[in-house]
């Protein structure tokens, strides 16, 4: 059994009862995970709570790391590339201009959309005012 009221030294305080409802509110707060995700993490790797404090770092770490380009691996690559319709050596410009965050890279290729549209349309109004001038 995971915790004994008996017990209220510090070995008890290393450890999640999941059967005390107090305890599972205290370290779902402190995780900040909800109820589910605590039960789900000490029924993976046991009543310990540096066990579990380290899974959900773990879990953490992997979900930004989701978020990251990886330019070495081509697969990442492909993938980045066709998400933002960009070729592969744009992409890699905009990873070594801002970082390897997606969410960087992609505020990179949207302000680069945004000043070429203002180019372009600065180019148009140019021309029509040459024609004007013209006739």
């Amino acid at each position: 059994m995971a915790d004994s009221k008996k017990k209220r030294g510090a070995a008890d305080r290393a450890l999640i009862a999941l059967s005390e409802s107090y305890e599972v509110a205290y370290w779902s707060k402190k995780f900040k995970v909800t109820p589910a995700k605590l039960k789900a993490a000490v029924k993976k790797v046991g009543h310990s709570a540096k066990k579990v404090e380290a899974h959900f770092k773990e879990q953490r770490h992997k979900a930004a790391d989701r978020a990251r380009i990886a330019i070495s691996e081509p697969y990442e690559v492909r993938y980045w590339s066709k998400k933002f319709k960009v070729t592969p050596a744009r992409l890699e410009t905009a990873v070594a201009a801002v970082g390897h965050s997606s969410k960087k890279v992609e505020a990179y290729f949207a302000a680069k959309k945004k000043t070429a549209k203002k180019k372009k349309a600065a180019k148009k109004t140019a021309k029509k005012t040459v024609k004007r001038r013209k006739s």
